[in-house]
């Protein structure tokens, strides 16, 4: 006998991706996904553009409720809704085709701009840290990473680049950081200038 599907309610859905739930990210991921398909698929989209843009906006969606000021005044189907379009809208127009506002539909995109700016703020800067890492070398990148993202303490890194002692090893990994800052706000400001 299979399991009943279960039905959330807009806020349960929120307190649930607030929690890292597995099941409600999973029944709202299935849940909208088929509004979003109609949606890209009847304005000059494919399904495998659909699914690219639905898991985005799930990601920003995620990425919104996190934060303690998020605070839905709309459906969450609507709001769904308004995010995928936007980015949509944002491909759409690098690709340089068009695409038809029903009408009113104007207002619900407008509400979700902010969102979606600071979203895309935080991939750009993601962008350039990857780029300022790349230009950053060896061992730097890998001190970073082992320490950042892979959370190794001084001492493993130590051991590991045949540093004599932690304090060396954390005086290399306070170079490569000014190393790393002085490259990421380069690419700032070169982006600034394009």
């Amino acid at each position: 006998m299979s399991k009943p599907k279960l039905q959330f309610t807009d806020s349960q859905f929120i307190d649930g991706l607030r929690t890292n739930s597995n099941e409600v990210l999973t029944a709202l991921y299935k849940k909208y996904y088929n509004i979003v398909l109609k949606l890209i698929v009847s304005n000059n989209g494919t399904q495998e553009e659909a699914q690219d843009i639905y898991q985005e906006t799930i990601i920003i969606v995620f990425e919104n409720v996190k934060k303690p000021e998020f605070e839905l005044n709309c459906q969450l189907q609507t709001y769904i809704y308004s995010i995928a379009k936007r980015l949509w809208l944002k491909q759409l127009k690098r690709n340089g085709k068009t695409f038809l506002f029903k009408e009113g539909e104007e207002e619900e995109v407008a509400d979700v701009t902010n969102d979606l700016s600071e979203h895309f703020k935080k991939e750009d800067n993601i962008f350039k840290m990857n780029q300022s890492m790349e230009l950053l070398g060896e061992p730097c990148n890998t001190i970073i990473t082992d320490f950042y993202v892979l959370k190794l303490s001084m001492d493993d890194i130590a051991e590991k680049f045949g540093y004599t002692n932690s304090d060396n090893a954390k005086t290399q990994k306070y170079k490569c950081l000014q190393r790393l800052k002085k490259y990421f706000f380069e690419k700032q400001v070169e982006h600034e200038l394009n």
